[in-house]
Formats: structure tokens, sequence, C-alpha cells
């Protein structure tokens, strides 16, 4: 492949931007003994059993970080930290990150028919009552098992896409 030269302060420039754009293209070139070649020379250790589209992954990983510099050192530790944990804990809940604030009225349109949730301190307020989940709304409203976040489309799962209406409310 090439040598490689450590980013400068910054950034590559638009030369080198090519270069780095042409050693990356012509690794799915290279066989997988030729990637293991690589792997040696770039990690100087040998390398490990690996199908051929990690080692390209892992040999393009690698060739970017020498070009243009690895993870902060902040990170590293937070991966490290996950590693050993064995935890992918970003220091969020998934369920506090997805939790609309109070205040926050989320419609949605079911079998022709427009439901108005409102979110409170308490939990979910909806047809006059307080319910603690959003699921819950959704199986009162459904008479079936759904995930209220995905049902009111507040998470990426939803196939709902973007169901902010031009009120400020949001609409599924």
């Amino acid at each position: 492949m090439g040598g490689e030269h450590a980013a400068s302060g910054g950034g590559p420039s638009s030369s080198d931007a090519a270069s780095l754009s042409e050693r990356l293209a012509a690794l799915g070139t290279l066989s997988l003994a030729e990637l293991r070649t690589e792997w040696r020379r770039l990690y100087r250790s040998p390398p490990p059993r690996l199908s051929r589209e990690l080692m390209v992954r892992a040999v393009a990983w690698r060739i970017q970080e020498k070009a243009l510099g690895g993870l902060a050192p902040a990170m590293q530790r937070r991966l490290q930290a996950s590693a050993t944990n064995g935890s992918c804990d970003s220091g969020i809940s998934e369920a506090a990150a997805a939790r609309p604030r109070p205040g926050t009225r989320l419609v949605r349109e079911w079998n022709g028919r427009t439901y108005t949730v409102t979110v409170t301190a308490q939990g979910f307020a909806y047809d006059g009552q307080i319910y603690g989940s959003l699921t819950k709304v959704a199986r009162v409203i459904t008479g079936a098992h759904w995930s209220g976040p995905r049902f009111f489309g507040l998470n990426a799962g939803a196939a709902i896409g973007n169901n902010t209406g031009s009120d400020g409310d949001r609409h599924g």
C-alpha cells in the first residue's frame, strides 16, 4: 500500500484526502493474504482470524487512524470501561432520553380516529386518566400490545418518520 503521514493540525489537504481515498478504495481489490500483510505492517502484530470483509474494515480503520488521528483519549477510556464492565451504557437511560417533556401533546391517528395524549409529570394523560407509560395508552387505544414510544413515533424504530406538525405538537 504506502507510507502513512500524520495529520498536521488542520486536517489533510485535498491531495492527501485523494490519496487516502485511493488507498481505501484499493483495499477492496486485495486478497485476504495481502490484507493480512497490511495488518502486520500497520498494527505490527500478527493478524487475527477475521473474515475478509472485517479485515478490510480493520485495515481501513488503521489507515485512517494513522492519516487523520484516532479516537480522543476520553472516548478511548469510555470504550475501555464499557468493554471491561461488559456494558454499553452511555450514562443516559433509553427511557429518559426518549421521554418528552411534561406539557408535550402527542397526536396519533389510528383507524380513522385522532388520539391526543398529554405528557404530565406523573405520566401520560389520555381520556381523563393518567397512565404510567405510553405502552399502556397504546394498548387502550389499539386493544393490542404495542410499544408506546413506537406507536407514537418517538423512537428510531418507528416507521412513521417525522411526526412534528406545524403547530409543534407530535403527530403519529
